[in-house]
């Protein structure tokens, strides 16, 4: 079984991820940490170092490389993942449980805010500013957020919650 949660940054997809991989006795995979071990660096070194389109790039090969080499798991993919080259038809190929987990944008730009620091897309916004540029991202990521098989929508609901919304799904 491959359970994929996607949404923008901040939705909880990681959290959500690990505390639902634990309930289903499954593997948690975060793509992102995932891409970190495989290159070595972190993901704000490699955007700072080498940019976005190496990033995309590495980030695509390494999702087909997940889907194609690990079984079981719960896999938490990054916010854009799903919008790039051919990313959300690898993932619908993968597997049929695909969530979205959505966030209004004061509850992303509430989370975001606090870490901002260590994401590289937002980390030069200030709060401020914030709430227009969630929202124009959202706007341009819809179209493939929403071919996820299912939207769980977040807001005002703990991880347990989510967690056991997305499980009570897969029956």
């Amino acid at each position: 079984m491959k359970i994929v949660l996607l949404g923008y940054m901040g939705s909880g997809k990681s959290t959500v991820g690990s505390v639902l991989a634990k309930s289903l006795k499954l593997q948690s995979l975060d793509l992102d940490s995932y891409i970190e071990s495989s290159l070595g660096i972190s993901i704000p070194e490699i955007f700072q170092e080498k940019g976005e389109i190496y990033f995309r790039k590495k980030e695509s090969e390494l999702l087909q490389s997940a889907f194609d080499s690990l079984d079981n798991m719960v896999f938490s993919i990054g916010g854009g993942t799903p919008c790039y080259g051919n990313n959300m038809d690898i993932i619908l190929k993968a597997t049929p449980w695909v969530f979205y987990l959505k966030c209004s944008i004061p509850t992303l730009v509430k989370r975001l805010s606090i870490g901002k620091a260590s994401r590289p897309l937002i980390a030069h916004l200030s709060t401020e500013e914030m709430p227009e540029f969630i929202g124009k991202h959202l706007f341009e990521r819809s179209p493939f957020y929403s071919r996820a098989h299912k939207t769980i929508n977040c807001d005002d609901k703990t991880v347990q919650m989510i967690s056991t919304e997305v499980q009570n799904s897969l029956v």
